[in-house]
């Protein structure tokens, strides 16, 4: 018998979960309550997405806290990620989707954002962790309209270079640096990452 496909379980929420408040291409994120949602695989038996949040958490508790990253606070008995809830979205949402219309943000608040998420992915290499996904869809926003970097994709480097843990992620075309391997990611990679997310957030497209 095959397994059931995403269509499927289209309507999959899981005890606890209220309802579904995003997706991306392997996981569901769903409200718990007001400060948390619960990643889940698409599919619930999908062992790789198991093995990919057990990945993301890692890397989540090596960086530690940071007041401009997402928490990690907890997992479920099979490995799904409790996670802080950021109320108003992503940072790709917030600018270009229609059904949810926003002030054109100011040139005080772009600069705000761009200097967050500097600080964040400076705090991310300090810790050995590369993020592989830095990107408006991975940059959260909370009720003060802070961001948070989310979706942890990357790999844990030693101060020697030696890669301790790897996701083996890359990031999205329009955010990946040339001339380098699908999965060659280091420091370079996420600062072109870093650079293009900043002429998004500068220039709106």
């Amino acid at each position: 018998m095959n397994k059931p496909g995403v269509k499927e379980y289209r309507e999959y929420c899981p005890p606890g979960v209220k309802h579904v408040i995003a997706s991306g291409g392997s996981a569901w994120i769903g409200e718990v309550d007001e400060s948390t949602v619960l990643k889940y695989p698409l599919a619930p038996d999908n062992t790789d997405v198991v093995s990919w949040l057990e990945t993301e958490r890692k890397l989540l508790e090596f960086v530690g806290h940071h007041e401009h990253i997402i928490k990690v606070k907890g997992c479920t008995e099979n490995g799904w990620l409790y996670l802080e809830r950021a109320t108003n979205g992503n940072l790709n949402d917030y600018y270009l989707r229609p059904a949810y219309p926003h002030p054109s943000p100011s040139l005080e608040q772009r600069i705000a954002w761009c200097r967050e998420i500097a600080e964040a992915v400076a705090w991310v290499h300090s810790r050995g962790v590369i993020h592989c996904d830095t990107q408006p869809r991975n940059i959260l926003l909370d009720e003060g309209l802070r961001t948070k970097l989310a979706d942890f994709q990357g790999k844990h480097v030693s101060e020697n270079g030696t890669v301790l843990l790897n996701r083996w992620s890359s990031e999205p075309c329009r955010f990946y640096c040339p001339r380098r391997g699908p999965f060659d990611a280091d420091v370079e990679t996420d600062l072109f990452a870093l650079g293009c997310t900043i002429y998004f957030i500068m220039m709106r497209h």
